[in-house]
Formats: structure tokens, sequence, C-alpha cells
């Protein structure tokens, strides 16, 4: 299923912070494990721009480490601040699901 960009670009952050909290990784393994999940029309540039802001805000380390297959990768940890980040968006995503299921069930019961 094709997800309208406007409801994906809520998402992504919280999506790619959840991928760094399970281990240390790069944009390129971030794309990948988004498109493996359903997420087929995620691209590397998006990725990148989500990373650059995750930098900015300071909720993630980033270390260089020389490649085998070019240019040394930048890769990304969360830090503290980035996972209370990550665990305040699973909270607010816990919240908009049960109210949107609520909502729903109670529109099919009416």
């Amino acid at each position: 299923m094709k997800l309208a960009t406007e409801l994906l670009k809520g998402v992504l952050e919280g999506l790619v912070l959840q991928r760094i909290s399970i281990d240390e990784t790069y944009g390129y393994q971030i794309t990948k494990y988004l498109n493996e999940h359903g997420f087929e029309n995620i691209v590397e540039g998006t990725v990148y721009t989500i990373l650059l802001r995750l930098e900015k805000q300071q909720l993630v380390e980033t270390t260089k480490k020389k490649s085998s297959q070019g240019p040394a990768r930048k890769f990304y940890r969360l830090n503290a601040a980035g996972e209370q980040r990550r665990q305040a968006f699973w909270q607010q995503w816990d919240f908009l699901t049960s109210l949107m299921t609520t909502l729903k069930e109670h529109n099919e019961n009416a």
C-alpha cells in the first residue's frame, strides 16, 4: 500500500530513530531497512535530510569510519536525548492509534 506523503512525513523521524536505536548505522542501511519493511518509496536523500536534522538537534552521535567500498561513512548512534525523543514518538504513536481505533470502532458500531 502506498502511504500518503503527508502521513509519512510525520512518522519518518520516529522510524529513523527506531532504526538507529537497534545499533550504530549509516544512511544507506537505514534506507535499506525502511525499504525492506514496506517503505519502498523512501530514498536516501529523504533519510539523509532527517539524519542532518537529528544531528543539528543533537539527538545522535556520529563517527566516520573507513569503508571498503568507497569513501568513509558517517555512522549514527542515539544519545540520551535521542532515546528520549524515540520513546516520546512511540508514546505519541500509541496514544494516536488508540484514539483512531476507538473512533473507527465507534463509527462501525453506530
